[in-house]
Parts: C-alpha cells; sequence; structure tokens
C-alpha cells in the first residue's frame, strides 16, 4: 500500500482496512476504499452492519491489518485506536484518506484544496469561501466538516477547487496533506475532553498550516494563529497574511471604514489598497438591528484571503459575498414583537462563540439563554467580557451549575432564572416564557437598578438571545434541534410576528 505524501491515488488494492465508526465520513470512507479494491472491516458499537469493538479485539484482528480509517469522533485514547498505536498500525482521519486517493480534475491536476479550521466560524467562512469561488466562474464544494464527505469530493474529477472545513478531531489523524492556501480563524478553549488539554487542541489546529503551499492566513486578534503559523513548516514561498477588522498593514486584508480591502495579494501592496467589497455586501448577515457583527465580517475577510490566494479577482469577492446565504441558528432573527427580537444563535455552542455573539449587541440589551452539555468549560472569562450586555439570563440544561457560579462571581446583579429538567413537558416552552418576563420586566441591569449597566439606555430595544455557550446533546439531538425548539416556542408566544418564518 502506497503511504507517500506525495501519492496522488493511493493504491488499496487487497489492502486490509478497518473503518473505525460508521457515521457519515465512516460510510464514505468505507465506500471508497471497497471501490479501490481494500477489504474493509467496519468496527462501531452503534451498529448493527458492525462488530462491535469489544468483540473485534477479543480475537486476533488488529494482527491482519494494514491501515485504520477513524471516524472524527473517537478520540485517541479509544480503544481500538490505542490498540492500532500500540502495534505501529497507520491511523488516517477520512481527510487523509481522501487525500491520499484524489484523482485529477479538469485542469488534469487534482483540485487543489483551501483548508480552514478553528474553534469558531469554521461553517460561515467555508460557505463564503465556496460562495466567492462559484461566483469566480470556478466548479467548488464547501466540504469536510460540513457539506459533503471530503473523501466522495476528493474523488470527484469535475471540481476544479475544494473548501475544506475542518475540525481538530479531523485533522489529529491527518499527516501529509498539503493545502494550497490553509488559516486558523481563532483558537479558545474546547473539546478538552475529547483533547485531554488546550494545547493538544492547539496543536491539532495548527496541522492545517502544514506543508502550506502557498499561503498561510491567520487573525491578527489571535496572535496564537500567528504564532502558528512561524512555526509551521510550510513549502518554499508561502506567505502568511493577516485578517483584521482594523486598518490593514501590507502583508494583511481588513477594514477601512466601511469597505473590505487588500493589502496581501493586490500588486500594488505596498502602496495601495485594492477593494473587496463594502458592509453593505454583507447585509443580509446583520443583526436586529441592521448591524453586522464583527466577527462575521472576521470570517468574510479569512475566506476573501483564502480566496485571493487560489488567484480569484477582487471582483469575485464582492459577488460571492452579496450572493452567500448563511446556515440556520447563526445569529438568525425569529420574530420581532412587543420591542423584544428573538434571536437563534444556538450553533454558538462554547464560551468563545457565545462571546462573539453576545458582543454584537448593545450594553444592558440581551436577556441571554444560555447552558447546555459544559463538555468540562468554565465561563469566567465570557461572563466578565460580557456582563455588561446583559439584562437578564435564562439557564438550561443539566450544566448550569459552571455558568450560575460564574454569573454570581461577576455579574450578580443580573436576575437568573433556571429551567430544571424534568419540572416541565418542554424546556424551551419554560425558557422563553423566562426570557420574555425578564425582557418585559423594568429595569433588570438597566437604569436605576443595582448593578446598572454603563451606557445602558432604560426602555431601548430588547434581544432574547439564545447563544447557549455549550453543546446540545444532553437535552436535544442537535444545535439544529435546539434552535427548531426555540424557534418554535418563540413563535407559539409572538405568532411569529415581525421577523421570519
Amino acid at each position: 500500500m502506497a503511504t507517500s505524501g506525495s501519492t496522488v491515488s493511493a493504491d488499496l488494492e487487497g489492502a486490509r482496512v478497518v473503518v473505525a465508526g460508521l457515521g457519515v465520513s465512516g460510510r464514505a470512507a468505507a465506500e471508497v476504499l471497497a471501490s479501490r479494491g481494500a477489504r474493509v472491516v467496519p468496527v462501531d458499537d452503534a451498529s448493527d452492519e458492525a462488530v462491535p469493538t469489544s468483540e473485534y479485539l477479543a480475537g486476533d484482528g488488529l494482527d491482519r491489518v494494514d491501515l485504520v480509517v477513524a471516524s472524527p469522533g473517537l478520540p485517541p485514547h479509544h480503544a481500538l485506536l490505542a490498540a492500532a498505536a500500540a502495534r505501529g498500525l497507520p491511523v488516517w482521519s477520512e481527510v487523509e484518506l481522501a487525500w491520499r486517493v484524489r484523482v485529477p480534475g479538469p485542469s488534469g491536476a487534482p483540485a487543489p484544496w483551501l483548508a480552514l479550521t478553528g474553534t469558531n466560524g469554521k461553517t460561515t467562512t467555508v460557505g463564503m469561501l465556496e460562495s466567492i469561488l462559484t461566483a469566480a466562474g470556478r466548479s467548488a464544494l464547501a466540504v469536510g466538516n460540513v457539506g459533503a464527505p471530503i473523501v466522495h469530493a476528493a474523488t470527484d474529477p469535475t471540481l476544479d477547487v475544494l473548501a475544506v472545513e475542518l475540525s481538530s478531531f479531523q485533522l489529529h489523524f491527518t499527516h501529509t496533506m498539503a493545502a494550497q492556501a490553509s488559516a486558523v480563524l481563532n483558537v479558545a478553549p474546547d473539546h478538552l475532553d475529547w483533547h485531554g488539554s488546550l494545547e493538544a487542541y492547539a496543536a491539532d489546529k495548527a496541522r492545517v498550516y502544514e506543508r502550506t503551499e502557498l499561503a498561510c492566513v491567520y487573525n491578527l486578534a489571535d496572535p496564537r494563529t500567528e504564532q502558528m503559523v512561524r512555526d509551521a513548516d510550510v513549502a518554499d514561498g508561502a506567505v502568511a497574511v493577516g485578517f483584521t477588522t482594523g486598518t490593514p498593514l501590507v502583508g494583511q486584508v481588513g477594514l477601512v471604514e466601511d469597505v473590505l480591502v487588500d493589502r496581501g495579494f493586490a500588486r500594488l501592496r505596498h502602496t495601495h489598497a485594492a477593494e473587496l467589497g463594502t458592509l453593505d455586501d454583507l447585509r443580509g448577515l446583520a443583526g436586529p438591528d441592521g448591524t453586522v457583527p464583527r466577527h462575521v465580517v472576521a470570517d468574510a475577510l479569512a475566506a476573501a484571503a483564502l480566496a485571493l490566494a487560489h488567484g480569484v479577482e477582487p471582483v469575485a469577492v464582492r459577488d460571492g459575498l452579496r450572493a452567500y446565504t448563511p446556515g440556520r441558528h447563526r445569529i438568525e432573527t425569529v420574530a420581532v414583537a412587543d420591542g423584544i427580537s428573538w434571536v437563534d444563535d444556538s450553533k454558538a455552542t462554547n464560551a468563545h462563540a457565545a462571546a462573539a455573539s453576545l458582543g454584537a449587541f448593545a450594553p444592558g440589551s440581551v436577556v441571554w439563554v444560555a447552558g447546555g452539555l459544559a463538555k468540562g468549560a468554565r465561563f469566567d472569562e465570557l461572563v466578565q467580557a460580557r456582563r455588561d450586555r446583559l439584562r437578564g439570563v435564562v439557564l438550561v440544561g443539566v450544566d448550569r451549575a459552571p455558568l450560575r457560579d460564574a454569573l454570581a462571581r461577576h455579574a450578580p446583579d443580573v436576575p437568573a432564572v433556571e429551567i430544571v429538567p424534568g419540572e416541565t413537558e418542554d424546556v424551551m416552552t419554560s425558557a422563553v416564557a423566562a426570557a420574555r418576563a425578564l425582557a418585559q420586566a423594568p429595569g433588570g441591569a438597566l437604569g436605576g437598578a443595582p448593578g446598572a449597566v454603563p451606557g445602558a439606555v432604560p426602555g431601548g430595544p430588547v434581544t432574547v438571545l439564545l447563544a447557549p455557550a455549550c453543546a446540545s446533546m444532553d437535552q436535544f439531538a442537535s444545535y439544529a434541534a435546539r434552535g427548531d425548539a426555540f424557534a418554535a416556542a418563540v413563535r407559539a408566544v409572538t405568532g411569529g410576528a415581525g421577523g421570519p418564518a
């Protein structure tokens, strides 16, 4: 079996391959492996189509295995992966497999990859990138941690370029990928239960930069990402390009007043900035007050930098951003009624994302619906940073304690209501009722109330914001199901008045 990093099509004929985990990526990997003549053994504790891990390891199956392809949901300490490592067997992610089995595209060479990762903003950024590439006339597809399995896209000969969203899980077992351009959007504590430490989590994120061919894109607001680029082993001639929501210097893309500009790739970048678009081109991503959140602008600039590295013209950046339609549950206004805006940002599943979401609103204007599965996270920095936004808080989910404790320490005057599991038939119905009461109550953390927020306007607009800062799996099937439940409860009390259905 060929294993060279330069291999375009790995020789898998007759290889004995264990596919660990039969989720979406695992099934796609098994399908492609079988099409290449590999002998595939699926191992999964939750599928009737696979061998349970304990049963497989009880025999001598690994003695006859050439390769293990791991589902992104399985951490390195999983029994099967740990056993494979102990035997010195290669373990690949689906991403690594996809890189090894790429096929020639319309140009005669495999489609280049524009790869990005980060704690937050990945899906928005990769969607923007796909839209920009499409506006430039490329046959492009957003894949990886979103959309189609990457192993299917890598074997599609009709695609010109792939916009690749990668999680830290996927990157951990990815060894030879060499993106044309790569980006880390930001790094904040998340998935520490999987990785074991922030350092290990960040190290896996940094793998996206390794072997990058043309450009490594980093976030000026997150110095860790710049250090990752400095430490990466990249191809000769690859450049570092920063993105910032401030005025860019040479070697950066950024914002000048309301204009997105390029000083990283433009031919005259040492003396001029090339216009890429304006904030008005992002108006479809504005919040209920019509303002485009800064973190959304940052995502747009990161997407622009990756596309420019691929060679698109600036006009395609503008056209692609105009055409981009955001996914559900990302600062989505569900309804506006009786002076209250109801906003679903259920995708804000960690503290970093929730802080960005809260930061998009005015001081003292937010009733925050938060909580769920904390995954070992703490929330002191989040509450300290965004306490000024809070009018009230509604806590849901099984891990309310860390949020409750952080509020008690850093925002003791902000009224908070807990929705205890099991006390009500419908957690979101109760949460929305409690949030509505807090939103309609006089004072709260506003005006002359104890703990008044500087800059808050008594009687001003109020937003009820679902930005949980936690995962959803304690009470819901997914963040989408959680957002849908919130939206349904909101419409039940407002009739959907004044907002999108």
